[in-house]
């Protein structure tokens, strides 16, 4: 796995990005730390399954209700 310091990865992300679509690894560091990781992408081929989930998640009646006051206030900002 190869490190790439910030500055680099900004100059040569093409060139980057085509060796991690290629399978390697790289490592970005910012500051000798690492910071973040180029991998390939691999997209997930697998056909999806409607239904895998049933009967094993369950929605409450009350599920799309206003949430009480208390709960509501500090997402808007107002109060703890």
């Amino acid at each position: 796995m190869k490190t790439v310091n910030l500055y680099d990865a900004k100059t040569h992300l093409s060139r980057l990005v085509e060796r991690a679509a290629a399978g390697e690894e790289i490592v970005i560091a910012k500051a000798g730390r690492p910071r973040a990781k180029l991998v390939p992408f691999l997209p997930d081929d697998r056909p999806r399954q409607p239904g895998i989930w049933k009967g094993q998640v369950r929605i409450a009646d009350d599920f799309d209700e206003p949430l009480p006051e208390d709960i509501q206030a500090p997402f808007e900002g107002r109060g703890s």
